[in-house]
Protein backbone atom coordinates (compact mmCIF):
# COMPACT_ATOMS: atom_id res chain seq x y z
CA UNK A 1 0.00 0.00 0.00
CA UNK A 2 1.27 3.49 -1.13
CA UNK A 3 1.35 6.50 1.03
CA UNK A 4 -0.89 9.53 0.56
CA UNK A 5 0.48 12.84 -0.44
CA UNK A 6 -0.97 15.76 1.27
CA UNK A 7 0.41 17.43 -1.89
CA UNK A 8 -1.63 17.89 -4.24
CA UNK A 9 0.18 16.30 -8.08
CA UNK A 10 0.41 19.44 -10.63
CA UNK A 11 3.23 18.06 -12.61
CA UNK A 12 4.31 14.64 -13.69
CA UNK A 13 7.92 13.72 -15.47
CA UNK A 14 7.96 10.57 -17.43
CA UNK A 15 11.85 9.02 -18.19
CA UNK A 16 11.76 6.72 -20.76
CA UNK A 17 15.31 4.76 -19.70
CA UNK A 18 17.78 3.82 -21.87
CA UNK A 19 17.84 1.25 -24.42
CA UNK A 20 18.00 0.97 -28.24
CA UNK A 21 16.13 3.02 -30.20
CA UNK A 22 12.51 2.13 -30.46
CA UNK A 23 9.26 3.73 -30.63
CA UNK A 24 8.41 4.78 -26.93
CA UNK A 25 4.90 3.79 -27.28
CA UNK A 26 4.06 2.44 -23.56
CA UNK A 27 5.23 6.15 -22.38
CA UNK A 28 2.92 8.02 -24.86
CA UNK A 29 0.03 5.63 -23.72
CA UNK A 30 0.28 6.23 -20.67
CA UNK A 31 0.46 10.78 -20.91
CA UNK A 32 -2.09 10.65 -23.35
CA UNK A 33 -4.41 8.70 -21.47
CA UNK A 34 -3.88 11.34 -18.03
CA UNK A 35 -4.03 13.99 -19.78
CA UNK A 36 -7.46 12.88 -21.20
CA UNK A 37 -8.14 12.05 -17.64
CA UNK A 38 -6.49 15.14 -15.43
CA UNK A 39 -6.22 17.84 -18.15
CA UNK A 40 -4.81 19.91 -15.87
CA UNK A 41 -1.79 18.43 -15.15
CA UNK A 42 1.14 19.73 -16.36
CA UNK A 43 3.23 16.26 -17.98
CA UNK A 44 6.63 16.10 -20.03
CA UNK A 45 8.59 13.06 -21.23
CA UNK A 46 12.47 13.01 -20.86
CA UNK A 47 13.81 9.93 -23.51
CA UNK A 48 17.00 9.28 -22.56
CA UNK A 49 17.36 7.06 -25.45
CA UNK A 50 17.80 9.42 -27.49
CA UNK A 51 20.39 11.40 -25.19
CA UNK A 52 24.43 10.51 -25.56
CA UNK A 53 25.22 8.39 -22.92
CA UNK A 54 27.56 11.40 -21.19
CA UNK A 55 24.85 13.75 -20.96
CA UNK A 56 21.82 11.74 -19.76
CA UNK A 57 22.31 12.46 -15.91
CA UNK A 58 22.78 15.92 -16.61
CA UNK A 59 19.40 16.27 -18.79
CA UNK A 60 17.53 14.73 -16.22
CA UNK A 61 18.88 16.97 -13.50
CA UNK A 62 18.25 19.89 -15.25
CA UNK A 63 15.21 19.02 -16.50
CA UNK A 64 13.85 17.87 -13.08
CA UNK A 65 15.02 21.43 -11.83
CA UNK A 66 13.01 23.02 -14.31
CA UNK A 67 9.80 21.37 -13.85
CA UNK A 68 9.76 20.53 -10.25
CA UNK A 69 7.71 17.34 -10.75
CA UNK A 70 5.48 15.95 -7.70
CA UNK A 71 5.80 12.41 -9.93
CA UNK A 72 8.35 11.24 -11.88
CA UNK A 73 7.49 7.80 -13.36
CA UNK A 74 10.89 5.90 -15.47
CA UNK A 75 9.71 3.31 -18.19
CA UNK A 76 12.52 0.56 -18.01
CA UNK A 77 12.43 -1.82 -21.16
CA UNK A 78 14.92 -4.17 -21.35
CA UNK A 79 16.82 -5.80 -18.01
CA UNK A 80 17.44 -9.25 -18.41
CA UNK A 81 21.45 -9.97 -18.86
CA UNK A 82 22.41 -10.99 -22.36
CA UNK A 83 19.18 -10.96 -23.55
CA UNK A 84 19.84 -10.73 -27.40
CA UNK A 85 19.28 -7.18 -28.96
CA UNK A 86 20.45 -4.62 -31.82
CA UNK A 87 22.66 -3.39 -29.83
CA UNK A 88 24.90 -6.48 -29.01
CA UNK A 89 25.40 -9.89 -30.45
CA UNK A 90 25.07 -12.10 -27.63
CA UNK A 91 23.77 -15.02 -29.47
CA UNK A 92 26.46 -15.31 -31.81
CA UNK A 93 28.91 -14.22 -28.77
CA UNK A 94 27.54 -17.49 -26.62
CA UNK A 95 27.57 -19.72 -29.68
CA UNK A 96 31.21 -18.05 -30.26
CA UNK A 97 32.36 -19.37 -27.05
CA UNK A 98 30.96 -22.81 -26.76
CA UNK A 99 31.31 -24.30 -30.03
CA UNK A 100 33.76 -22.11 -32.34
CA UNK A 101 36.69 -24.60 -33.90
CA UNK A 102 38.98 -21.73 -33.72
CA UNK A 103 40.56 -21.24 -30.16
CA UNK A 104 41.18 -17.66 -31.34
CA UNK A 105 37.18 -17.21 -32.00
CA UNK A 106 36.39 -18.34 -28.38
CA UNK A 107 38.69 -16.46 -26.67
CA UNK A 108 37.61 -13.46 -28.56
CA UNK A 109 33.82 -14.31 -27.44
CA UNK A 110 35.15 -14.72 -24.08
CA UNK A 111 36.69 -11.02 -23.86
CA UNK A 112 33.59 -10.06 -25.41
CA UNK A 113 30.79 -11.60 -23.38
CA UNK A 114 32.63 -9.53 -20.21
CA UNK A 115 32.25 -6.48 -22.27
CA UNK A 116 28.59 -7.20 -22.48
CA UNK A 117 28.08 -8.39 -19.23
CA UNK A 118 29.78 -5.13 -17.94
CA UNK A 119 27.52 -2.69 -19.83
CA UNK A 120 24.31 -5.04 -18.86
CA UNK A 121 25.61 -4.26 -15.35
CA UNK A 122 26.77 -0.67 -15.41
CA UNK A 123 23.60 0.13 -17.30
CA UNK A 124 21.46 -1.41 -14.47
CA UNK A 125 23.25 0.07 -11.67
CA UNK A 126 23.03 3.72 -13.86
CA UNK A 127 19.27 3.07 -14.28
CA UNK A 128 18.88 2.87 -10.27
CA UNK A 129 21.22 5.73 -10.27
CA UNK A 130 19.08 7.95 -12.32
CA UNK A 131 16.42 7.19 -9.74
CA UNK A 132 18.47 7.78 -6.62
CA UNK A 133 19.06 11.23 -8.43
CA UNK A 134 15.66 12.06 -8.20
CA UNK A 135 14.85 11.08 -4.89
CA UNK A 136 18.40 13.49 -4.10
CA UNK A 137 16.92 16.66 -5.65
CA UNK A 138 12.90 16.25 -4.60
CA UNK A 139 12.93 14.11 -1.41
CA UNK A 140 9.10 14.22 -1.34
CA UNK A 141 8.34 13.44 -4.79
CA UNK A 142 6.65 10.06 -5.43
CA UNK A 143 8.77 8.11 -8.09
CA UNK A 144 6.78 5.18 -9.92
CA UNK A 145 8.43 2.55 -12.02
CA UNK A 146 7.12 0.05 -15.07
CA UNK A 147 7.72 -0.80 -18.35
CA UNK A 148 8.35 -4.21 -19.89
CA UNK A 149 11.39 -5.02 -17.59
CA UNK A 150 9.84 -4.25 -14.56
CA UNK A 151 6.66 -6.11 -15.42
CA UNK A 152 9.21 -9.13 -15.90
CA UNK A 153 11.22 -8.74 -12.75
CA UNK A 154 9.47 -5.91 -10.34
CA UNK A 155 9.79 -8.29 -6.86
CA UNK A 156 13.42 -7.76 -7.54
CA UNK A 157 13.54 -4.24 -9.23
CA UNK A 158 11.14 -2.61 -5.92
CA UNK A 159 14.43 -4.28 -3.87
CA UNK A 160 16.92 -1.61 -4.90
CA UNK A 161 14.59 1.44 -5.64
CA UNK A 162 14.47 4.49 -3.21
CA UNK A 163 11.69 4.67 -0.57
CA UNK A 164 8.28 5.84 -1.74
CA UNK A 165 8.85 4.35 -5.14
CA UNK A 166 5.70 2.21 -6.91
CA UNK A 167 6.58 -0.50 -9.02
CA UNK A 168 4.01 -1.42 -11.30
CA UNK A 169 3.67 -4.70 -13.30
CA UNK A 170 1.72 -4.85 -16.50
CA UNK A 171 -0.64 -1.75 -17.15
CA UNK A 172 0.26 1.58 -16.44
CA UNK A 173 -3.10 3.94 -17.41
CA UNK A 174 -4.53 2.74 -13.85
CA UNK A 175 -1.51 2.98 -11.66
CA UNK A 176 -0.73 6.21 -12.83
CA UNK A 177 -4.14 7.37 -12.71
CA UNK A 178 -4.32 6.36 -8.96
CA UNK A 179 -1.12 8.08 -8.32
CA UNK A 180 -2.14 10.94 -9.79
CA UNK A 181 -4.92 11.08 -7.71
CA UNK A 182 -3.25 10.41 -4.86
CA UNK A 183 -5.12 7.34 -3.84
CA UNK A 184 -3.89 5.29 -0.76
CA UNK A 185 -3.80 1.71 -2.72
CA UNK A 186 -2.23 2.47 -6.21
CA UNK A 187 -4.60 0.73 -8.26
CA UNK A 188 -3.64 -2.58 -10.16
CA UNK A 189 -0.17 -4.91 -9.87
CA UNK A 190 2.25 -3.54 -7.67
CA UNK A 191 5.03 -3.70 -5.01
CA UNK A 192 5.49 -0.46 -3.24
CA UNK A 193 8.28 0.86 -1.08
CA UNK A 194 7.30 3.50 1.68
CA UNK A 195 9.04 6.02 2.97
CA UNK A 196 10.60 3.61 6.07
CA UNK A 197 11.79 0.91 3.20
CA UNK A 198 8.79 -1.18 3.90
CA UNK A 199 7.88 -3.43 0.67
CA UNK A 200 4.44 -4.65 -0.14
CA UNK A 201 2.68 -6.44 -2.81
CA UNK A 202 -0.70 -5.10 -4.26
CA UNK A 203 -2.22 -7.54 -6.75
CA UNK A 204 -4.71 -6.53 -9.42
CA UNK A 205 -8.65 -6.55 -8.72
CA UNK A 206 -9.55 -5.88 -12.37
CA UNK A 207 -8.30 -4.86 -15.80
CA UNK A 208 -8.04 -1.85 -17.68
CA UNK A 209 -10.96 -1.14 -20.13
CA UNK A 210 -8.90 -0.85 -23.05
CA UNK A 211 -12.10 0.63 -24.83
CA UNK A 212 -11.44 3.88 -23.22
CA UNK A 213 -8.04 4.25 -24.53
CA UNK A 214 -8.98 6.74 -27.55
CA UNK A 215 -6.57 7.90 -30.67
CA UNK A 216 -3.66 9.51 -29.26
CA UNK A 217 -3.84 13.46 -29.38
CA UNK A 218 -0.19 13.34 -31.16
CA UNK A 219 -0.82 17.41 -31.09
CA UNK A 220 -0.13 17.17 -27.63
CA UNK A 221 2.00 14.77 -27.07
CA UNK A 222 4.49 16.51 -29.04
CA UNK A 223 3.74 19.44 -27.11
CA UNK A 224 5.24 17.79 -24.19
CA UNK A 225 7.42 15.60 -26.09
CA UNK A 226 8.82 17.68 -29.58
CA UNK A 227 11.49 14.56 -29.95
CA UNK A 228 8.36 12.20 -31.36
CA UNK A 229 9.71 13.02 -34.51
CA UNK A 230 12.84 11.37 -34.26
CA UNK A 231 10.90 7.68 -34.51
CA UNK A 232 8.73 8.36 -37.32
CA UNK A 233 10.84 7.36 -40.21
CA UNK A 234 10.58 3.83 -38.58
CA UNK A 235 7.88 1.42 -37.63
CA UNK A 236 5.27 2.97 -34.82
CA UNK A 237 3.92 0.64 -32.61
CA UNK A 238 -0.09 1.25 -32.26
CA UNK A 239 -1.83 -1.70 -30.54
CA UNK A 240 -5.23 -3.15 -31.03
CA UNK A 241 -5.86 -4.98 -27.73
CA UNK A 242 -4.62 -6.59 -24.70
CA UNK A 243 -4.31 -10.14 -23.05
CA UNK A 244 -3.27 -13.30 -24.40
CA UNK A 245 -5.54 -16.36 -23.73
CA UNK A 246 -3.01 -18.86 -24.89
CA UNK A 247 -0.07 -20.12 -22.52
CA UNK A 248 3.13 -20.90 -24.49
CA UNK A 249 5.63 -22.40 -21.98
CA UNK A 250 8.00 -19.58 -22.74
CA UNK A 251 6.34 -16.51 -22.74
CA UNK A 252 4.87 -14.19 -20.13
CA UNK A 253 2.39 -11.95 -21.94
CA UNK A 254 -0.64 -14.08 -20.27
CA UNK A 255 1.02 -12.73 -16.77
CA UNK A 256 1.70 -9.17 -17.91
CA UNK A 257 -1.36 -8.37 -20.09
CA UNK A 258 -3.43 -11.14 -18.31
CA UNK A 259 -5.40 -13.98 -20.20
CA UNK A 260 -8.23 -11.85 -20.84
CA UNK A 261 -8.69 -10.28 -24.09
CA UNK A 262 -9.86 -6.42 -24.28
CA UNK A 263 -10.36 -4.72 -27.44
CA UNK A 264 -9.60 -1.01 -28.65
CA UNK A 265 -12.75 0.76 -30.71
CA UNK A 266 -11.33 -0.19 -34.46
CA UNK A 267 -12.31 3.49 -35.60
CA UNK A 268 -9.93 4.70 -32.70
CA UNK A 269 -7.19 2.12 -33.86
CA UNK A 270 -7.58 3.43 -36.97
CA UNK A 271 -7.54 7.08 -36.35
CA UNK A 272 -4.74 6.91 -34.14
CA UNK A 273 -2.71 5.06 -37.79
CA UNK A 274 -4.64 7.91 -39.72
CA UNK A 275 -3.40 10.75 -37.38
CA UNK A 276 0.68 9.18 -37.71
CA UNK A 277 0.01 9.13 -41.30
CA UNK A 278 -1.13 12.68 -42.11
CA UNK A 279 0.82 14.34 -39.59
CA UNK A 280 3.90 12.85 -39.53
CA UNK A 281 3.89 11.14 -42.94
CA UNK A 282 4.20 7.48 -40.83
CA UNK A 283 3.73 4.93 -43.71
CA UNK A 284 5.29 1.78 -41.10
CA UNK A 285 2.68 0.52 -38.71
CA UNK A 286 3.49 -2.46 -36.12
CA UNK A 287 1.00 -3.93 -34.28
CA UNK A 288 2.27 -4.42 -30.94
CA UNK A 289 0.04 -6.70 -30.04
CA UNK A 290 0.69 -10.16 -28.02
CA UNK A 291 -0.46 -11.81 -30.68
CA UNK A 292 -2.62 -10.44 -33.96
CA UNK A 293 -5.79 -11.89 -34.82
CA UNK A 294 -5.46 -15.00 -32.36
CA UNK A 295 -8.85 -15.93 -31.42
CA UNK A 296 -11.68 -16.20 -33.30
CA UNK A 297 -13.19 -12.62 -31.71
CA UNK A 298 -10.09 -10.96 -32.18
CA UNK A 299 -9.79 -11.94 -35.98
CA UNK A 300 -13.43 -10.55 -35.95
CA UNK A 301 -12.05 -7.50 -34.14
CA UNK A 302 -8.92 -7.27 -36.76
CA UNK A 303 -11.31 -7.69 -39.80
CA UNK A 304 -13.20 -4.54 -38.88
CA UNK A 305 -10.06 -2.84 -38.56
CA UNK A 306 -8.64 -3.92 -41.82
CA UNK A 307 -11.97 -2.73 -43.30
CA UNK A 308 -11.52 0.46 -41.68
CA UNK A 309 -8.55 1.23 -43.24
CA UNK A 310 -9.53 -0.03 -46.64
CA UNK A 311 -12.23 2.54 -46.62
CA UNK A 312 -9.88 5.45 -45.56
CA UNK A 313 -7.50 4.57 -48.58
CA UNK A 314 -4.56 4.71 -45.80
CA UNK A 315 -1.55 4.46 -47.80
CA UNK A 316 0.80 2.40 -45.14
CA UNK A 317 2.57 -1.00 -44.45
CA UNK A 318 2.00 -2.88 -41.60
CA UNK A 319 2.78 -5.78 -39.60
CA UNK A 320 3.15 -7.69 -36.22
CA UNK A 321 3.00 -10.74 -34.51
CA UNK A 322 0.53 -12.94 -36.21
CA UNK A 323 -1.40 -16.00 -35.39
CA UNK A 324 -3.02 -17.81 -38.32
CA UNK A 325 -5.49 -20.12 -36.69
CA UNK A 326 -9.11 -18.51 -38.31
CA UNK A 327 -7.73 -17.22 -41.76
CA UNK A 328 -9.71 -17.30 -44.38
CA UNK A 329 -9.53 -16.47 -47.93
CA UNK A 330 -11.67 -13.07 -47.35
CA UNK A 331 -9.74 -12.19 -44.25
CA UNK A 332 -6.47 -12.85 -46.23
CA UNK A 333 -7.41 -10.51 -49.15
CA UNK A 334 -8.23 -7.74 -46.54
CA UNK A 335 -4.60 -7.91 -45.22
CA UNK A 336 -3.23 -7.23 -48.20
CA UNK A 337 -5.34 -4.98 -49.58
CA UNK A 338 -4.24 -2.84 -45.93
CA UNK A 339 -0.86 -2.82 -46.41
CA UNK A 340 0.48 -6.38 -45.14
CA UNK A 341 4.13 -5.35 -45.32
CA UNK A 342 5.53 -8.84 -44.11
CA UNK A 343 4.27 -12.29 -42.10
CA UNK A 344 5.47 -12.33 -38.93
CA UNK A 345 4.90 -15.57 -36.94
CA UNK A 346 6.54 -18.40 -34.36
CA UNK A 347 7.40 -21.56 -36.99
CA UNK A 348 8.42 -25.49 -36.00
CA UNK A 349 7.80 -27.26 -38.41
CA UNK A 350 6.91 -30.65 -36.19
CA UNK A 351 3.55 -30.75 -34.14
CA UNK A 352 5.57 -32.27 -31.74
CA UNK A 353 7.51 -29.05 -30.93
CA UNK A 354 3.91 -27.22 -31.17
CA UNK A 355 2.69 -29.36 -28.19
CA UNK A 356 5.55 -29.61 -26.05
CA UNK A 357 5.77 -25.85 -26.03
CA UNK A 358 1.73 -25.06 -25.68
CA UNK A 359 1.72 -23.02 -28.81
CA UNK A 360 -2.07 -23.64 -28.99
CA UNK A 361 -2.09 -24.64 -33.12
CA UNK A 362 -2.09 -27.06 -35.51
CA UNK A 363 0.67 -27.37 -37.95
CA UNK A 364 -1.46 -28.36 -41.14
CA UNK A 365 -3.76 -25.65 -40.11
CA UNK A 366 -0.92 -23.28 -40.11
CA UNK A 367 0.56 -24.72 -43.60
CA UNK A 368 -2.74 -24.45 -44.77
CA UNK A 369 -2.77 -21.12 -43.65
CA UNK A 370 0.31 -19.88 -45.97
CA UNK A 371 -1.51 -21.51 -48.92
CA UNK A 372 -4.37 -19.17 -48.40
CA UNK A 373 -2.30 -16.29 -48.83
CA UNK A 374 -0.50 -17.66 -51.66
CA UNK A 375 -3.28 -17.84 -53.33
CA UNK A 376 -4.86 -14.49 -52.38
CA UNK A 377 -1.92 -12.91 -54.39
CA UNK A 378 0.93 -12.71 -51.60
CA UNK A 379 3.59 -12.45 -53.88
CA UNK A 380 6.52 -10.65 -52.78
CA UNK A 381 6.23 -9.66 -49.19
CA UNK A 382 8.58 -11.46 -46.94
CA UNK A 383 7.53 -14.62 -44.52
CA UNK A 384 9.25 -14.13 -41.07
CA UNK A 385 9.47 -17.27 -39.37
CA UNK A 386 10.89 -17.37 -35.58
CA UNK A 387 12.32 -20.32 -35.03
CA UNK A 388 12.85 -21.76 -31.37
CA UNK A 389 15.61 -24.07 -32.54
CA UNK A 390 16.51 -26.89 -30.06
CA UNK A 391 13.50 -25.99 -27.69
CA UNK A 392 12.81 -28.80 -25.06
CA UNK A 393 11.80 -32.18 -26.99
CA UNK A 394 14.14 -31.28 -30.39
CA UNK A 395 15.71 -33.81 -32.19
CA UNK A 396 17.83 -34.92 -35.06
CA UNK A 397 14.02 -35.92 -36.50
CA UNK A 398 11.86 -33.35 -35.37
CA UNK A 399 14.74 -30.72 -37.02
CA UNK A 400 14.96 -32.10 -40.40
CA UNK A 401 10.90 -32.02 -40.01
CA UNK A 402 11.19 -28.39 -39.51
CA UNK A 403 13.91 -27.98 -42.67
CA UNK A 404 11.40 -29.63 -44.71
CA UNK A 405 8.63 -27.87 -44.15
CA UNK A 406 10.71 -24.51 -44.50
CA UNK A 407 11.48 -26.02 -48.22
CA UNK A 408 8.19 -26.60 -48.72
CA UNK A 409 7.46 -22.85 -48.43
CA UNK A 410 10.40 -21.67 -50.34
CA UNK A 411 8.83 -23.63 -53.11
CA UNK A 412 5.65 -21.51 -52.44
CA UNK A 413 6.62 -18.27 -51.83
CA UNK A 414 10.02 -18.06 -53.59
CA UNK A 415 13.65 -18.65 -51.53
CA UNK A 416 14.37 -15.20 -51.09
CA UNK A 417 10.79 -14.34 -49.76
CA UNK A 418 11.00 -16.58 -46.83
CA UNK A 419 13.30 -15.59 -43.60
CA UNK A 420 14.22 -17.89 -41.03
CA UNK A 421 15.29 -16.38 -37.34
CA UNK A 422 17.59 -18.28 -35.44
CA UNK A 423 16.24 -17.84 -31.92
CA UNK A 424 17.10 -19.63 -28.98
CA UNK A 425 14.44 -19.79 -26.11
CA UNK A 426 15.08 -17.32 -23.66
CA UNK A 427 13.73 -18.62 -19.92
CA UNK A 428 11.85 -16.43 -18.11
CA UNK A 429 10.82 -16.41 -14.48
CA UNK A 430 8.07 -17.78 -13.57
CA UNK A 431 6.94 -19.62 -16.70
CA UNK A 432 6.09 -23.49 -17.64
CA UNK A 433 9.99 -23.99 -18.87
CA UNK A 434 11.61 -22.82 -16.26
CA UNK A 435 9.78 -24.84 -13.77
CA UNK A 436 10.45 -28.02 -15.87
CA UNK A 437 14.00 -26.91 -16.51
CA UNK A 438 14.57 -26.37 -12.60
CA UNK A 439 12.80 -29.76 -12.10
CA UNK A 440 14.94 -31.85 -14.40
CA UNK A 441 18.03 -30.07 -13.13
CA UNK A 442 19.06 -27.76 -15.50
CA UNK A 443 18.98 -24.91 -13.88
CA UNK A 444 19.38 -24.33 -10.11
CA UNK A 445 16.31 -24.21 -7.43
CA UNK A 446 16.47 -20.21 -6.26
CA UNK A 447 19.00 -19.31 -8.97
CA UNK A 448 18.95 -15.51 -9.83
CA UNK A 449 17.74 -14.77 -13.42
CA UNK A 450 19.01 -11.23 -12.75
CA UNK A 451 22.45 -12.67 -12.51
CA UNK A 452 25.86 -11.58 -14.44
CA UNK A 453 27.24 -15.18 -13.65
CA UNK A 454 28.30 -15.42 -16.81
CA UNK A 455 27.96 -19.64 -16.91
CA UNK A 456 24.54 -19.36 -15.60
CA UNK A 457 23.54 -16.49 -17.87
CA UNK A 458 24.49 -18.86 -20.73
CA UNK A 459 21.79 -21.45 -19.40
CA UNK A 460 19.66 -19.10 -20.22
CA UNK A 461 19.88 -19.00 -23.91
CA UNK A 462 18.76 -22.77 -23.88
CA UNK A 463 20.75 -24.34 -26.75
CA UNK A 464 22.20 -27.57 -24.76
CA UNK A 465 23.83 -30.81 -26.07
CA UNK A 466 23.92 -32.95 -28.58
CA UNK A 467 21.79 -30.55 -30.92
CA UNK A 468 23.20 -27.22 -29.59
CA UNK A 469 26.92 -27.79 -30.84
CA UNK A 470 25.26 -28.85 -34.36
CA UNK A 471 22.80 -25.99 -34.46
CA UNK A 472 25.76 -23.24 -33.33
CA UNK A 473 28.38 -23.94 -35.42
CA UNK A 474 26.14 -24.37 -38.62
CA UNK A 475 25.56 -20.71 -37.55
CA UNK A 476 29.05 -19.66 -37.31
CA UNK A 477 29.66 -20.86 -40.93
CA UNK A 478 26.45 -19.12 -42.35
CA UNK A 479 27.90 -16.07 -40.52
CA UNK A 480 31.10 -16.33 -41.67
CA UNK A 481 30.08 -17.40 -45.55
CA UNK A 482 27.00 -15.26 -45.73
CA UNK A 483 29.91 -12.13 -46.70
CA UNK A 484 30.89 -13.76 -49.85
CA UNK A 485 27.38 -14.95 -51.02
CA UNK A 486 25.15 -12.68 -49.87
CA UNK A 487 22.84 -15.00 -48.94
CA UNK A 488 20.46 -14.60 -45.41
CA UNK A 489 22.17 -15.74 -42.67
CA UNK A 490 19.13 -17.81 -41.39
CA UNK A 491 18.45 -19.54 -44.54
CA UNK A 492 22.22 -20.51 -45.24
CA UNK A 493 22.16 -21.68 -41.24
CA UNK A 494 19.53 -23.83 -41.80
CA UNK A 495 21.37 -25.37 -45.63
CA UNK A 496 24.35 -26.02 -43.64
CA UNK A 497 22.48 -27.62 -40.47
CA UNK A 498 20.90 -29.98 -43.24
CA UNK A 499 23.79 -30.42 -44.98
CA UNK A 500 25.38 -31.39 -40.86
CA UNK A 501 22.34 -33.70 -40.22
CA UNK A 502 22.92 -35.47 -43.67
CA UNK A 503 26.59 -36.14 -43.29
CA UNK A 504 26.00 -37.57 -39.89
CA UNK A 505 23.06 -39.79 -40.77
CA UNK A 506 25.55 -40.98 -43.71
CA UNK A 507 28.09 -42.21 -41.24
CA UNK A 508 25.95 -43.69 -38.64
CA UNK A 509 24.65 -45.60 -41.90
CA UNK A 510 27.47 -46.88 -42.66
CA UNK A 511 28.78 -47.94 -39.29
CA UNK A 512 26.08 -50.00 -39.34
Amino acid sequence: MSEISDKKVKTVLYVRLPCWKIYPGGVIYVADYIHKQRPQIKQEILDLAIIPRAERKRALKSRILALDPDVVAFSWRNMQSFGPHPEDDALGVVMNFDHSPNLWHRITAGINALSIIYDYSANRIRNFSFMKLVRKLKPDTKIVVGGTAVSIFGKYVVKHCPKNTVVVVGEGEPAMLSVVNGESTTIGECYCKDSHSKISYTNRTGNFKLSKLTAVDFGYIESIFPEITEYTNDFIGVHTKRGCPYQCHFCLYNKIEVREQRYREPVEVVNEIESLNTRYGVKKIWFTDAQFCSTRRSTQHVEEILDEIIRRKLKIRWTGYLRLNYLNAQLAKKMLDSGLLSLDLSFTGTQEIINTLALGYSLEQQMQAFRIFRDAGYIDQKIKLYMPLNAPGETRLTLQKTISRIKELYRMFGRDNVLPFIFFIGIQPGTPIEKMLIKKGYLKEGYNPLTFNPFIIKRLLYNPKPLGRIIARSYLEAVSAVDENSDYIGRATMDVIERELAKQDSNIAMIK
